[in-house]
């Protein structure tokens, strides 16, 4: 080529890959950013290139939708962890409190379907808006409802917090997606998931505190409405941070499958056919099941551990809220590690398996030794318990994200919570009966039962990793336009001095 009098640097540039090398001096040697600008491929950006960023404010997202998931889940726990004073505040039976807490699983299954559509078409912020606003006004409800003929206004109230909930369960996987590096996405939704968990936790430890079982109406009626007035003020406040602060997106998508997501067309994009894709799509639906197998189990324990501690230790309403929170304080504390451990390894199935059969080895525990007439034990077997059964929940999201990917997370999040309630409902009215009748034995082996189908069912779960193959996908295919880009221009930048004038 050195003999050519015709090669000239406009050809180096016609054959080059990137422009950003013609406007280079081909004498002297490209440095490594150089080489990395023009290893990139077609994105959305206006400078059309793909780079990804990790913001500090990513941080921020995840602190607000804990705050506000948080003060979603105290408010499903507040009622029944103190059944009996709520009973006779109301003049109620028990399962009309029950329902209190099964309200969050009902409304959930029909309008997870619109609201999952929402998030997929309009994004984080108009969800995050409509749940925080519907989750204050709920709270403001319950302050007007503290008179004891007003348990259908507390009800209403309720139903106001159970509907803001469908807009909050399945943002964590979706959450982590759109602002977290592929390195963190499962300690995102950890984070993410934590305060739900957190919500649930204080849910059992200040209800009792705020409200002690007194005999005088008035003076009971005074201390519910400082639990609803302290709820309100709070939901007030983050309603209003996340107006000021929550943001749709980060303008540069952190890992290269946000890149891909981003490049879809949204006229290409049909929910529906998402929604028939998952629902062939074995594994997932497995997953599903099993799901919503272990966390019904949760919602059962939840919702009427009053009951069984009162059975076993009457007058015990406050160390009843501490072993809920003990449940889930050790499933916050599993939740992260599972999530770091996530992270670190990608063993998403072994990792979901090991806890799922510590999650019926723990429930088996608890059953046989709630009854045992000592309560430092319950505490204990309780702690193993919430470790494992609350632990799944980000193992859950994370792994139906990895099966169901490019699927939008908000629809396969959206399946799993809808299999959650169901299940929830079913294992909470199923274990009830079963208590009156048969005490709270027999109540937790019908739970260990389906526990134990959940792992089996598990076990059979093919571990198709979809967003993992997209990023390393996605990676070599970078690495390999950088060999190219090395190759063409070794020989190029050789050419040219050769055709320097001596």
């Amino acid at each position: 080529m050195g003999d050519n009098p015709d090669f000239d640097d406009e050809e180096i540039k016609e054959e080059n890959i990137c422009l950003d090398l013609g406007k280079t001096n081909p004498s002297k040697s490209v440095d490594l950013e150089e080489q990395i600008e023009c290893t990139s491929i077609p994105n959305v950006n206006k400078d059309n290139t793909t780079t990804t960023h990790l913001y500090k404010r990513r941080w921020v997202m995840v602190f607000l939708f804990s705050s506000y998931s948080l003060c979603n889940a105290f408010q499903w726990i507040q009622y029944g962890i103190i059944n009996n004073i709520f009973m006779k505040f109301y003049h109620v039976d028990s399962f009309a409190i029950d329902w209190m807490s099964m309200i969050y699983m009902l409304t959930y299954i029909p309008f997870i379907w619109p609201v999952s559509w929402l998030l997929d078409k309009k994004g984080l912020r108009l969800i995050a808006l409509m749940a925080t606003a519907i989750n204050c006004l709920g709270t403001w409800i319950k302050v007007a409802s503290v008179k004891q003929n007003l348990f259908w206004v507390t009800m209403l109230g309720q139903f106001a917090g159970s509907l803001s909930q469908v807009f909050i369960l399945g943002m964590p996987s979706r959450l982590a997606s759109v602002w977290f590096g592929s390195e963190e996405v499962s300690t995102a939704c950890s984070i993410g998931v934590f305060g739900n968990q957190m919500g649930i936790a204080i849910g059992f430890l200040v209800p009792p505190i705020l409200v002690p079982n007194v005999d005088d109406m008035d003076d009971l009626a005074y201390h519910i409405s400082i639990m609803f007035y302290i709820t309100a003020g709070m939901a007030t406040v983050i309603f209003i941070l996340v107006v000021f602060m929550f943001q749709e997106k980060p303008e540069i998508p952190p890992t290269l499958a946000q890149v891909q997501a981003r490049s879809t067309p949204p006229e290409e994009y049909s929910y529906m056919a998402s929604i028939l894709r998952l629902l062939r799509n074995l594994p997932f639906m497995l997953l599903v099941i099993s799901y919503g197998l272990n966390v019904g189990c949760f919602y059962a324990v939840s919702t009427l551990l009053n009951r069984m501690i009162i059975e076993h230790y009457p007058g015990e309403e406050v160390n009843a809220g501490r072993i809920g929170l003990t449940i889930v304080i050790a499933g916050m504390v599993g939740s992260l590690i599972c999530g770091i451990w996530l992270d670190k390894t990608k063993t998403y199935k072994q990792t979901t398996l090991a806890v799922y059969l510590m999650s019926f080895v723990g429930m088996v525990v608890y059953a046989f030794t709630l009854n045992l007439d000592h309560l430092w034990v319950v505490f204990v077997t309780s702690g193993a318990l919430g470790f494992f059964m609350t632990g799944y929940l980000p193992l859950g999201f994370e792994f139906a994200v990895e099966l169901t990917f490019p699927e939008g997370e908000g629809t396969s999040s959206g399946l799993l919570n809808c299999s959650a309630q169901i299940f929830g409902i079913i294992f909470t009215i199923g274990q009830g009966k079963i208590i009156d009748h048969f005490g709270t034995f027999a109540g937790n082996i019908f739970l260990c039962v389906f526990l134990l189908i959940g792992t089996i069912m598990t076990a059979f779960i093919k571990s198709d990793l979809r967003r993992q193959k997209a990023n390393h996908l996605a990676e070599n295919q970078v690495a390999s336009v950088s060999v190219s880009v090395s190759a063409i221009w070794c020989p190029v930048k050789g050419d040219v001095s050769d055709t320097a004038p001596g």
